[in-house]
């Protein structure tokens, strides 16, 4: 119980240290008369109980899942803030809400890392059943939909970069795909007694498809081989 409640403490500080660092950025823009601001939000920040897929419009719906609390709202901020600078002033900042994202120079810390670093640091061990359903998005794609945000999105209204809704892959599948790329030949243990987490945030891309229709993400399993070879070669260095 006490660590516990020192957990939600922890959290309710770095979330409340979230909220000064973001107001902080974006004040500093507008004095120093930056013309181009883009935050980078979370799938989080979307209410619990929401229906799918999830868009942009859903933001501020309702409460976010109670294990993201106070980072949600600190992150919803962002948008609020950018809007209120916008209808202010004039500016025209923005965000972006990428789903996972996955790719080389991550963090591959098996505790505090993103899903699939995380996967392929342990490879052998799974938590959860692997029912669970993620959209992944590969970190070279995701920069060049930045770069784009930055030089041709005019909107303040934030965007959800992702794969397609058909895209959407159930942790076993990313697990199977880490364990092909790593030519890994043990056995694969589910963890049960560990939580799937929420089941699914599936997102709409279609905004952003609207925008760029033509877009090529790079294939899963080519993206998950390249990641795992970085890693592979990178391994003394890498953040883990």
């Amino acid at each position: 119980m006490v660590g516990g409640l020192f957990r939600n403490m922890r959290r309710t500080w770095t979330s409340g240290n979230n909220v000064f660092i973001n107001d902080n950025v974006l004040q500093a823009a507008h004095d120093f008369d930056v013309v181009k601001v883009v935050s980078c939000l979370s799938t989080c920040i979307f209410p619990d109980k929401t229906t799918y897929p999830i868009d942009e419009s859903m933001i501020h719906n309702g409460p976010p899942h109670e294990t993201n609390f106070g980072y949600a709202y600190a992150k919803r901020m962002i948008d609020v803030q950018n809007r209120a600078l916008f209808q202010q002033y004039g500016r025209r900042y923005t965000a972006v809400i990428p789903t996972n994202v996955f790719g080389p120079h991550d963090n591959y810390n098996i505790e505090d890392g993103h899903v699939l670093p995380g996967l392929i640091h342990k490879t052998y061990l799974v938590w959860g059943s692997g029912r669970a359903l993620r959209q992944f998005i590969y970190s070279l794609d995701l920069a060049r939909l930045f770069l784009w945000v930055l030089r041709e999105y005019d909107e303040v209204e934030p965007i959800i970069l992702s794969v397609g809704e058909e895209d959407e892959l159930s942790i076993k599948f990313a697990a199977d795909a880490v364990v092909e790329a790593l030519g890994f030949e043990g056995d694969v243990i589910y963890d049960t007694s560990k939580a799937d987490g929420q089941f699914k945030k599936t997102a709409s891309n279609a905004k952003l498809r609207k925008y760029l229709p033509d877009f090529k993400f790079t294939p899963f399993r080519a993206a998950i081989k390249e990641t795992c070879d970085w890693f592979v070669a990178n391994y003394d260095s890498a953040r883990k």
